[in-house]
């Protein structure tokens, strides 16, 4: 079973898992929870995202909550749950022990670690906070996997190059075609094709450039130009789903609902598959 709000989020997941019974409605209003041994959340973090308003204070902050009354009534053996790092904020601390403090109430053994999906085979830098949760009465503790790529595990990092280097450079009707505004030139948004890429995020006005625009150089403070006048444009959505470790062929239909943004707001949303799925693999048997 899986639940979001977002039409294009369902049909995009039932294309590539057509055996899923997905729930397309605020998950406040499902009022049961089939029983499953692994239960994982994703739950909107737009109130201390980096990218976000940081407002420690929003509602959609305490739909952790949601998660806590599904964990109840499931009372699966293992759950996994990934937030933005922003979390870590001082500001933000207490939704951080909150959290905590609820899944050890449901009778589960928490450990919580800032992971950088570049370190499990992820082409980009994106750093994010995973909680996992152990029923305690299984008495199996649980350890996070080693990093698989970068300096210390011997094995180099995915490139930009790796992951999308095969695809057209100028694809047709697959990216952002709007302007580049003053916000988005207030940072550097450039990488080199043999360099990680910075964040995908689910803004198709601020997804990074693709390595065919020219560099960005440094002006002023929060203010970046142009290295040279060459045509410049953001990532396609598929080079994101490429650059957040979605499989090559992965099906993204053409729906009422299938509008470009839509694709970019899935994709960027998502929790990378490699780094999930090495979390995952570090579950104890059971």
């Amino acid at each position: 079973m899986a639940n979001d709000i977002l039409p294009y989020a369902r049909d995009t997941y039932l294309a590539n898992h057509p055996e899923t019974d997905f729930r397309l409605l605020d998950i406040r209003e499902i009022k049961a929870f089939p029983k499953a041994d692994l239960l994982v959340g994703c739950y909107p973090c737009q109130g201390f995202s980096q990218g976000g308003v940081r407002e420690p204070d929003r509602k959609i902050n305490y739909l952790y909550r949601e998660f806590v009354r599904a964990l109840q009534e499931i009372k699966p053996k293992a759950f996994i749950v990934e937030n933005v790092s922003g979390m870590r904020r001082a500001d933000f601390r207490h939704l951080l022990r909150s959290q905590l403090v609820q899944f050890r109430l449901q009778g589960y053994r928490v450990k919580w670690q800032l992971m950088n999906a570049a370190d499990y085979g992820v082409p980009q830098e994106r750093k994010r906070i995973i909680f996992v949760g152990i029923r305690s009465d299984l008495g199996i503790a649980f350890d996070f996997p080693e990093p698989t790529h970068g300096t210390e595990s011997g094995q180099p990092f995915e490139t930009i190059h790796d992951a999308i280097g095969d695809m057209p450079e100028w694809p047709e009707n697959e990216y952002c075609p709007h302007d580049f505004h003053w916000y988005y030139l207030s940072r550097n948004r450039y990488r080199g094709w043999n360099e990680l890429s910075k964040t995908i995020v689910s803004n198709w006005r601020h997804v990074p450039l693709h390595p065919v625009s020219p560099p960005l150089v440094k002006q002023g403070p929060d203010v970046w130009v142009w290295a040279h006048d060459a045509p410049a444009r953001r990532y396609s959505y598929k080079e994101c789903a490429r650059l957040q470790g979605f499989k090559r062929n992965m099906i993204f239909p053409d729906t009422d609902t299938g509008q470009i943004q839509n694709r970019y707001t899935v994709v960027g949303n998502a929790v990378p598959p490699p780094l999930f799925e090495a979390v995952a693999r570090a579950l104890p048997d059971f």
